[in-house]
């Protein structure tokens, strides 16, 4: 697998991103650029907080889903247990697969936005260190010397 691009958009092929052995996700989204201008760190790191938000977005749904199969599967054990499908077997394997299922998904995925949403906490407050060490100016007070 290739290594990802700084500011390359994520697709299902590159995910996971490749990352070094003596690196964590976190340390990979958050390390250091070699750039000297703010700007251009900035900018990066704003790309990076789009990914994030993807990333999170994405593990959102796949909560969502993962809730909605273990209500499916505890209801479809809750009818079999009480005979309204008749005594299938296969019913009762299917929802007790569904209810483990979600609870994997679920537990996976919570964990990675738990982790994503730290990544983005890091990288924004990476980002507000770098934009109040710029030199901003006011132009309005440029406008009053002129006058």
């Amino acid at each position: 697998m290739r290594p990802m691009a700084i500011g390359a958009s994520i697709t299902v092929r590159d995910f996971p991103p490749t990352i070094p052995e003596n690196e964590t996700l976190q340390n990979w989204i958050l390390r250091p650029m070699d750039e000297d201008d703010p700007s251009d760190e900035i900018s990066q790191i704003e790309a990076r907080l789009e990914e994030l938000a993807e990333i999170a977005e994405r593990c959102r749904k796949i909560m969502l889903v993962s809730k909605l199969a273990i209500a499916a599967g505890a209801g479809l054990m809750l009818v079999t247990v009480l005979g309204l499908l008749g005594s299938n077997q296969v019913a009762a394997l299917g929802s007790i697969a569904a209810v483990l299922g979600g609870i994997v998904s679920l537990g996976s995925n919570a964990s990675t936005l738990r982790q994503t949403m730290a990544a983005i906490s890091e990288a924004e407050a990476l980002r507000s260190d770098l934009i109040g060490r710029i030199d901003l100016r006011v132009v309005g007070d440029e406008m009053r010397k002129r006058i």
